[in-house]
């Protein structure tokens, strides 16, 4: 098997899996946490801005003294973005390092693949970076998000474009479970308009060619094309699309919405539309944001990009979750600490989860990248 990858106290090292999972932790480190997500791979961009998010805020608490005493060890563990991968860690993550949760992992499938696992042991999947409806509607009583659906996020974005005067709409979606709930989505917020897309297409997740894709957008005279997709594929849909000679307006949504997704997109970044589930970065009138502001640059960090707030927020949810479950918790304990969060302010933004709703926050915005490689609202 290949290696995989742990961060640890701000350190990369390169472990196999069964050296990663006999992993010694210090006296001090009772509180752990299991991140299984794609540090490498498609989505490795967005994900290594996730943990570091996650990480800017648990190196806070930390200093602090920790949680009731016992400071959070969050160990991410590569799983390559494959669903198989994921589930294969995480059971070893959960066994064996003896983890109190799941939390922060990337993908669709992947989050779907973990569900029998969270029931089979009782232990909860908090803030997966995905806005998939299969994790909102029915509630899964172990599942709790920390953003909005990718359908609300997809719906808003073909509304937007129609009220802009767009009428010729493509939709290119990934082959798998996170294409489809997300062009459900879609078609909801064509539906709305009264539209139809020109143009609707599917590709591989895994090494998909888009010649022929971008060839057939170009026929179609699409105006605009949402690319329903991983940061990889994405910039590589985009950059087909110019190279097809089509001009169209590019929008994805907020599994996008990182730094590293605007290097992949290079010359032809500027333009596209991104979705997203937390407020603009750069807004210090969140407190959220402010916060995240100045631990980023206590740190020599230049400031905090969109994928790195996902973190943080769920990072924050995390740590609350882990106070109200007392200075001995376990899994269920959690689960339950969570469950009985009402209106929890994370600095501007309220949490909520009830036995009929763990969706927790339904913020979503578009965002437009500018010419400095920015994201602009």
């Amino acid at each position: 098997m290949k290696s995989n990858r742990i961060f640890l106290s701000g350190r990369i090292t390169a472990l196999g899996l069964a050296a990663l999972l006999g992993f010694n932790a210090p006296a001090w480190a009772q509180l752990r946490i299991g991140n299984p997500s794609g540090i490498t791979g498609s989505v490795a961009a967005g994900v290594k801005e996730n943990i570091e998010g996650a990480r800017l805020y648990f190196d806070a608490v930390n200093a602090r003294g920790g949680v009731n005493g016992q400071k959070i060890e969050m160990l991410s563990v590569d799983d390559r973005f494959d669903p198989k991968v994921t589930v294969e860690v995480s059971r070893r993550l959960i066994t064996e390092q003896k983890v109190l949760a799941l939390f922060l992992n990337r993908g669709t499938p992947h989050s779907q693949a973990l569900l029998p696992l969270l029931a089979e042991f009782k232990l909860p999947l908090v803030g997966p970076s995905t806005g998939a409806m299969v994790l909102h509607e029915p509630v899964n009583p172990w599942v709790f998000n920390v953003r909005a659906t990718y359908q609300r996020e997809a719906a808003k974005a073909i509304e937007h474009l129609a009220s802009i005067g767009m009428t010729r709409i493509a939709l290119l979606e990934t082959d798998d479970s996170f294409g489809a709930d997300s062009a459900a989505g879609a078609l909801n917020g064509f539906a709305t308009v009264k539209q139809t897309p020109v143009l609707q297409a599917k590709f591989p997740r895994d090494k998909p060619d888009f010649s022929e894709l971008a060839a057939q957008v170009t026929r179609s005279n699409a105006q605009a094309v949402m690319v329903i997709g991983s940061a990889g594929n994405t910039a590589n849909g985009v950059k087909a699309l110019r190279a097809a000679g089509s001009r169209a307006q590019v929008v994805t949504l907020s599994n996008n919405a990182s730094d590293g997704f605007i290097k992949l997109l290079g010359e032809h970044a500027r333009g596209v539309i991104v979705t997203q589930v937390f407020p603009n970065e750069r807004s210090v009138a969140y407190p959220l944001i402010k916060e995240a502001q100045d631990l980023a640059r206590a740190k020599g960090l230049d400031g905090v990009s969109p994928a790195m707030m996902e973190g943080f927020a769920a990072a924050k949810v995390m740590t609350e979750g882990l106070r109200r479950a007392g200075p001995n918790p376990t899994p269920v304990a959690l689960r339950d600490a969570l469950e009985g969060m009402r209106n929890h302010d994370i600095g501007g933004l309220q949490i909520s989860y009830s036995p009929t709703d763990h969706t927790g926050l339904d913020f979503s915005d578009l965002s437009i990248v500018n010419a400095s490689g920015k994201f602009m609202r």
